[in-house]
């Protein structure tokens, strides 16, 4: 029982930023049915896998989901959807706001059949600009965001993209605290309300509030930029046999690693012995950490700087970081039994709550797993499910192993 039980929410997103956040509320507690269409979410096909459809992007972004598959262009389909809504308290989408219109299911219909509805959109771009009804994708909001243009001028000079669905999950979280607030304004008022939750905006903020510097200012003082978050040094530290993870931030911590590393020197430094002077000469600084870390093998820095309470952590890669000791302590990935896909390895919910604990409520379905019982409690009887399957508006129920 987490601390959103009792919340019902239909989940019609497909790929991550939508799934990530259905997920997210289904792992808190709520009840999240996934509609699909017959041909299931992209996802399903991305590999490896040991059946075609269940995919680890899907399993890993799918669980703590009921799911049903509905064509929304057959009457049957669309008449489903809408008894789902009539006692839903979330409506989570991810097509533009255009095409639900055009599926007649816009926030003008439903929320005239639930007016307790909270009706979310994460979709590209706010509606009420120039670039409203135009496609978007992680990468492209990456670009669109100066993500990339930072990444060239903390790197070579090439512009590329975070090797991860960044703004996927970024806005997919965000979309987690709008629901949760609207539906504690809905609990207050009665009354639900549409929400949009656009993807450029809500990274331009998340980008811009590290980087504006003095774009801040009208006029402006600079060009932009967290000069710390771009030197070309703030990297993983080579040590003398691997690399090592190492962020010497205040004042307390510069003076005891000043001791740690043998630096005694730099103390008398000005570029090294105040919180601004570091500021300023944040290159330089952090060119001659990167000398200092060459001179000690990673456990020994390691070592020297956990006695010393100066910031450290190991760099992993994603084998090794399964195995980190923290992790495996906190069996934050556990080795689970899926009913048809074997044991696979999943994610604890990282948050925690001291009265009403959250964990993932099941595991990814296969497509349609839940669309019969979930149409029975939608109140259709046996022969109309059949013939929703013959006309098409669902698909029969996956075969049993």
């Amino acid at each position: 029982m987490g601390p959103l039980a009792g919340i019902k929410v239909i989940d019609m997103t497909t790929v991550l930023m939508g799934p990530y956040a259905a997920q997210t509320l289904g792992d808190y507690g709520a009840d999240v049915i996934k509609v699909e269409s017959p041909e299931g979410d992209v996802t399903r096909k991305i590999g490896p896998w040991h059946h075609p459809g269940m995919g680890p992007v899907y399993l890993n972004t799918n669980r703590s989901k009921r799911v049903i598959c509905l064509d929304l262009k057959k009457p049957r389909g669309r008449e489903a959807v809408l008894r789902l809504v009539k006692d839903a308290d979330v409506l989570l989408y991810n097509i533009r706001p255009q095409a639900m219109a055009r599926l007649n299911l816009g926030y003008d219909v439903v929320s005239v059949l639930n007016p307790r509805l909270v009706y979310a959109g994460v979709f590209g771009f706010g509606q009420d600009g120039p670039y409203a009804a135009k496609p978007a994708y992680d990468d492209l909001i990456q670009g669109g965001a100066a993500l990339s243009h930072l990444m060239a001028v903390a790197g070579d000079g090439t512009p590329r993209y975070v090797p991860n669905a960044l703004v996927d999950r970024i806005v997919g979280l965000t979309a987690v605290g709008a629901i949760c607030a609207s539906l504690v304004h809905r609990d207050r008022t009665g009354r639900g309300q549409r929400l949009d939750v656009p993807m450029f905006e809500t990274m331009s903020a998340f980008i811009m509030g590290d980087h504006m510097g003095g774009l801040t200012y009208e006029p402006p003082l600079d060009r932009g930029g967290y000069p710390r978050h771009l030197s070309p040094d703030r990297r993983p530290y080579k040590t003398a046999d691997g690399y090592i993870c190492v962020i010497v931030y205040n004042d307390k911590q510069w003076d005891a690693f000043f001791t740690a590393s043998g630096r005694t020197d730099l103390r008398a430094d000005d570029r090294f012995n105040t919180f601004a002077s570091r500021a300023a000469n944040i290159d330089l600084v952090y060119a001659e950490l990167a000398r200092i870390f060459q001179t000690r093998t990673t456990a020994e820095w390691t070592a020297l700087l956990d006695a010393a309470d100066v910031p450290v952590m190991p760099m992993h890669d994603l084998e090794s970081l399964l195995d980190d000791p923290h992790l495996v302590a906190t069996d934050f990935f556990p080795v689970v039994d899926h009913p048809t896909e074997g044991p696979i390895r999943s994610t604890r919910v990282s948050a925690t709550w001291s009265e009403t604990k959250a964990e993932p409520q099941r595991l990814a379905a296969r497509p349609n797993e839940h669309g019969e019982q979930i149409l029975r409690e939608l109140g259709f009887s046996g022969e109309e499910i059949a013939a929703m399957i013959r006309d098409g508006a669902t698909t029969p129920a996956p075969a049993k192993e």
